[in-house]
């Protein structure tokens, strides 16, 4: 498990990376544009890459062989030219220089990003990748309350700063995954072994499919509200800057500290229960947040959000693995991942275009509407007859 904290550091740094980004850019491009539909889509370029270049590099990765691995060499390119462009976001002279910036440090992250996250089953054997995905989890939540508690401290005396600070993290993360996790010594063994064809019509069965619709709803809830938020803190509360990506570190650390009890939850009462909770849980916390009037009730209804979103997210890819054959397990973690990545997709310039036309006020109604889809999603997904598999055992 020793090795699970240094690949953790590589997912802090990451999580890091991101949750700063999608904090302190947009008041970038606010500088240059007056649509909030735009600013959403242009922060949405990370999915683009996330739907086509990461799934390709992380094939690749399998078939990689070389002295240091199968997955470190994109690590030593990627990880690099990350830190370089992510360095020189705030130093952009126009428009044109902050994008190609931002395009420039998306793909770089897009290299690294799939071999990362495969390191994880590489080095560590079946039955202690729970504990290690738990290990991961708690770090990169760590980076997102540092991004918006001292990221936000430090944007407020020097914009630059917090980026220099986190691609300085990048080059030390790729130090101490470089220094102490040896892929050719660590990595276990391969052995081939033929399994049988996915029959994707099976896969696709209905209680798969409501689940995913209900994946993709809470994420566009999610997705909007964080690429969006400091924005409406700003300019709908009055907020300063700093303030208004700090309050985000409320959802962060809740989730965080909740994250592991709603795992134990899920499995003891099963996991459709906990999501359900969540989902309602959520929906209310949406909509009260519309009638916010002090910064001590924001910050409180982001820190109870941040729990119910725990007992959701930390279910529900479990519960859509559980869902299927022993077989499927990799075929599902791709529908899962390509249904987040679409709501990431189109919920920032959506919400975006909505605020264009009634204002900032509409960003939680919308969210709140966007809950109650995903729960009227999730109490069609029926419990398959063998209730071991989702009732806490899978």
């Amino acid at each position: 498990m020793k090795k699970m904290w240094f690949l953790g550091f590589g997912f802090f740094s990451i999580s890091l990376g991101w949750s700063l980004y999608n904090a302190f850019v947009p008041f970038f491009l606010n500088d240059f544009l007056t649509s909030t539909a735009l600013i959403g889509f242009l922060m949405t370029i990370d999915n683009y890459f996330a739907l086509f270049l990461q799934p390709y590099i992380g094939n690749r990765s399998d078939q990689t062989n070389t002295r240091f691995g199968r997955r470190m060499p994109y690590l030593l390119i990627g990880i690099p030219f990350a830190a370089l462009f992510y360095a020189l976001i705030p130093f952009h002279t126009s428009l044109t220089t902050l994008v190609i910036f931002m395009i420039c440090m998306n793909i770089s992250m897009a290299i690294f990003r799939s071999p990362t996250i495969a390191l994880m089953p590489d080095i560590t054997p079946e039955h202690n990748r729970t504990k290690a995905n738990g290990v991961i989890n708690f770090m990169g939540g760590l980076g997102g309350i540092l991004a918006f508690s001292i990221g936000s401290m430090l944007f407020g005396i020097e914009e630059s700063i917090p980026f220099l600070a986190v691609s300085a993290i990048f080059v030390l993360a790729l130090l101490v995954l470089f220094k102490n996790i040896k892929e050719n010594r660590d990595a276990i063994p391969i052995t081939i072994s033929t399994s049988p064809k996915i029959n994707y019509k099976a896969e696709l069965n209905k209680p798969t499919i409501f689940l995913l619709t209900a994946i993709f709803f809470w994420f566009v809830a999610i997705q909007g509200m964080e690429a969006l938020f400091t924005l409406y803190g700003v300019n709908e509360l009055s907020l300063s800057k700093s303030s208004s990506a700090f309050s985000l570190a409320f959802f962060s650390l809740s989730f965080v500290l909740t994250a592991i009890p709603s795992g134990i939850l899920g499995a003891k009462f099963g996991k459709k229960k906990m999501i359900l909770i969540g989902v309602i849980g959520l929906f209310f916390v949406f909509f009260l947040l519309n009638w916010v009037d002090s910064l001590l009730t924001l910050r409180t209804l982001l820190l109870i959000g941040g729990a119910f979103w725990a007992c959701i997210n930390i279910n529900s890819y479990p519960f859509i693995v559980s869902l299927g054959s022993e077989h499927s397990f990799g075929t599902r973690t791709g529908l899962y991942y390509l249904v987040s990545s679409l709501a990431a997709i189109i919920s920032p310039p959506s919400l975006g275009f909505l605020i264009d036309l009634f204002g900032y006020g509409v960003l939680f109604n919308a969210t709140a509407v966007s809950m109650l889809f995903a729960l009227a999603c999730m109490w069609k997904v029926k419990t398959p007859k063998n209730r071991d598999l989702i009732e806490g055992n899978a």
